[in-house]
């Protein structure tokens, strides 16, 4: 069985750490799905406007030649417990596919098909698989037992961001910048307040120390460019 790309979705998020844990959770992340030729027909997508959020089917990154392992220890959950594969959304799975759910913004139909969408948890070269609509009286259980991964157990952190490294991002991306790291991006098995960390966001390194409470940036170091 082989499935083809239909789409690359492009965001200020380059690698994996730092990206919301779960679609949703950033609805101010901005992304941008651009169709492939072979896909990028109008026809195909007659109607959309008409839904407020997608769902996205997509691949993680290559993991390799690693085999998939029936349990897996998640990250935000201490990476001591160990839980089944198919109770978590780990990547490392028998078919590395990922779903997301993401608000559709626009769709532009000028030299191909893009669609801007919000709230996505996807890096940003991920590659995607299918695109569905959102159907609200089928899709939404609201009160659907969710596990370990239901309310989050930590209150937002307060973010503390110097003006400097402010200033260097627009309204939208700097909102996306404090959204996520009120979240904590770091994993849960890591809690040193004196470590510092970072994660490119923007065209930055964003780099920020935190403890139980807040969450500081320290500065942003600007992104060379690899040619």
């Amino acid at each position: 069985m082989e499935f083809k790309a239909i789409a690359k979705i492009y965001n200020d998020f380059p690698t994996k750490f730092g990206l919301p844990r779960q679609s949703g959770m950033s609805e101010h992340l901005i992304s941008r799905v651009v169709m492939e030729k072979e896909y990028a027909d109008p026809e195909a997508f007659r109607g959309i406007e008409a839904f407020g959020y997608l769902w996205l089917l997509w691949v993680f990154e290559p993991m390799g030649k690693r085999e998939w392992s029936p349990t897996v220890r998640p990250p935000k959950l201490g990476g001591n417990v160990r839980r089944g594969v198919f109770a978590t959304r780990s990547p490392n799975r028998p078919n590395p596919i990922g779903l997301t759910r993401v608000r559709l913004i626009s769709v532009e139909r000028d030299n191909g098909i893009t669609l801007t969408v919000s709230g996505a948890d996807l890096m940003s070269g991920t590659e995607i698989l299918d695109i569905k609509p959102y159907i609200g009286f089928a899709d939404s259980v609201p009160n659907a037992g969710s596990g370990e991964y239901g309310a989050d157990k930590h209150a937002p952190l307060e973010v503390v961001l110097p003006d400097a490294v402010a200033g260097l991002f627009a309204p939208e991306q700097l909102q996306t910048l404090r959204e996520v790291l009120s979240l904590d991006p770091r994993p849960g098995y890591q809690s040193d307040p004196e470590r510092e960390y970072g994660f490119a966001y923007g065209g930055y390194d964003i780099r920020f120390k935190a403890n139980e409470n807040t969450i500081t940036v320290i500065e942003a170091i600007k992104i060379k460019n690899e040619k």
